[in-house]
């Protein structure tokens, strides 16, 4: 059984006992792990710095109070990824400011909105011209939050003096204290799991980062939020980009005051035309086509999905149901392969090994890894669906997070 770490020893009434059988009944798929003794969150000095990133959330909040409660150098930082106009960030802002006064510990405010357009904004709209499902998150936490942030922090923070920072992600880092190699691993928590979003964060920082949160459930972390009175206690989770609104087709509405519109055709496996699109970034593939194809022929009846994307001839491709054959492939590589520690390279002897290919999904059994150069060419046990280019793809052995990249192209 995993034991709980010594700074949570304080919350234990909110925390139930992590034995196999919660293991079970929280992860449900079939290969599970349940950590050996020797893997340890690492937990600071009393005269550590202690940095927490704080988006105003409850979960960032909880593990602001957490540290702040036990340790006497902690502080918050906002940042500011976006426009400082932005009526989102300057409210974020000012709950964190509210927060941080009710704990009683210092924060700031910093601007990496440079950062992230350069790093994250743009190779974003560049990926979906080129007709692919990128996804932003994954390069806002490798170059901005645990990028550009840890920069900052050395800098302010110096070399002399041990210095931490705390994020509220549902994730653990933890130490094999028999090889004194860190690991990402997932959350306990399954539905709010974000392994997937830190998969390529530099190796580099692990020693330097601690993630209380993903020891905990959600509800657990409402009630320890609720019982220490946190202002932001019952604020709903954030959705999606901040700048995007929420309503109906909005994000699409926002790639459209970036990238030019190229209409193309939306044509049937046969190359029968069917509609127009007005750029391939339009559509995902996997999903519903929206297309009103004639319900009257039982050959055209039914729901149709988008099943893949041609770039040279700028045409959308639809089939005739959501289990179409088409949809499905047994082999995906991926590209711009990073490992989180290089040590753990791939061997088939090493099996079993798990995928992903979007946050939250059921893993997907691994059958055969093929190195190539800075890619991986992945054979699965039983064929997967709509694994688009452009989404990432990640590496898991158990719990553990071995490495990411990003989806060239899915075949058989």
């Amino acid at each position: 059984m995993i034991r709980q770490p010594s700074f949570l020893s304080p919350y234990k009434q909110y925390l139930v006992p992590l034995g196999l059988k919660r293991w079970k009944s929280l992860l449900t798929y079939e290969d599970y792990n349940i950590l050996p003794s020797h893997f340890k969150q690492q937990e600071p000095d009393s005269d550590d710095e202690i940095v927490v990133a704080m988006s105003s959330g409850v979960d960032s909040s909880v593990a602001a109070a957490i540290y702040a409660k036990k340790y006497k150098n902690v502080r918050g930082i906002y940042m500011a990824n976006w426009s400082q106009t932005a009526k989102c960030t300057e409210a974020d802002w000012k709950d964190v400011q509210r927060i941080c006064e009710q704990i009683q510990i210092p924060c700031e405010r910093v601007n990496f909105e440079r950062e992230y357009w350069s790093d994250v904004f743009q190779p974003m709209i560049s990926a979906y011209q080129e007709g692919l499902t990128p996804n932003p998150d994954v390069g806002c936490n490798k170059y901005v939050k645990f990028g550009k942030m840890v920069e900052h922090l050395g800098a302010m923070l110096g070399k002399d003096r041990k210095w931490w920072l705390v994020t509220g992600h549902y994730a653990r880092i933890m130490k094999n204290e028999n090889t004194q190699r860190f690991s990402l691993l997932r959350g306990l928590y399954p539905n709010k799991d974000q392994s997937y979003y830190l998969s390529m964060v530099p190796y580099s920082i692990l020693s330097n980062v601690l993630m209380p949160i993903g020891h905990m459930t959600k509800p657990e972390v409402r009630q320890i939020a609720k019982d220490l009175n946190l202002l932001v206690a019952s604020k709903p989770d954030s959705q999606g980009l901040c700048f995007v609104s929420q309503e109906e087709n909005s994000f699409r509405k926002f790639l459209d005051e970036y990238i030019e519109p190229n209409p193309g055709n939306i044509v049937t496996e046969d190359g029968k035309i069917w509609g127009q699109h007005q750029g391939l970034w339009h559509a995902t593939i996997g999903q519903k086509s929206g297309i009103s194809m004639p319900q009257g022929n039982p050959d055209y009846k039914g729901v149709w999905f988008v099943s893949e994307k041609r770039q040279a001839t700028n045409e959308l491709v639809i089939v005739k149901g959501g289990n179409h054959p088409s949809l499905f492939n047994s082999k995906v590589l991926a590209e711009n392969w990073t490992w989180i520690d290089e040590k753990n390279v791939a061997k088939a002897a090493d099996m079993p090994y798990h995928i992903q290919y979007r946050s939250l999904q059921f893993p997907l059994k691994v059958k055969a890894i093929v190195p190539k150069a800075d890619s991986l060419e992945i054979e699965l046990e039983e064929k997967a669906r709509a694994m688009a280019p452009g989404q990432n793809l990640v590496l898991y052995k158990d719990s553990q997070v071995l490495g990411s990249g990003v989806i060239k192209r899915a075949f058989d």
